[in-house]
């Protein structure tokens, strides 16, 4: 994909600190499942390689249920799940489109997805990972 930038985000503290490469124009998931529900999380998926942790590797602790293959990743300070490794795409991350820098977007499309009904629906953003 070419147009990539990079982006920089954190946890509400700071402990915590990325870069994510993504394009100015996204397109993001806004998940009606118990979790992202709870905590108004808007995803923006990339494969691992876009994803860099700059700091807070010893902030972050680790949440999992159901599988236990999404790695829900919080900041141990304030609370803040900025980014996690998510079960639709455990080769890839997550970011919480609310923990980035909104000044590097030119536009953000944000798209329903139904992870509510995860079973029929979770395939749908498998390829948001790939490279």
């Amino acid at each position: 994909m070419t147009g990539l930038i990079t982006h920089k985000g954190a946890c509400h503290c700071g402990a915590v600190a990325f870069e994510v490469d993504a394009p100015a124009e996204v397109t993001v998931q806004d998940c009606n499942c118990s979790m992202c529900r709870m905590t108004g999380y808007l995803h923006l998926i990339v494969p691992a390689s876009r994803f860099r942790l700059l700091r807070g590797q010893d902030a972050l602790t680790t949440y999992t249920f159901n599988t236990g293959t999404a790695k829900h990743l919080f900041c141990q300070y304030c609370g803040i799940k900025s980014f996690y490794v998510p079960r639709s795409n455990p080769d890839g991350y997550s970011v919480n489109l609310r923990c980035v820098d909104q000044l590097t977007f030119r536009a953000v499309t944000v798209e329903p997805f139904d992870g509510e009904n995860w079973e029929e629906n979770g395939d749908k953003l498998r390829h948001l990972s790939s490279e």
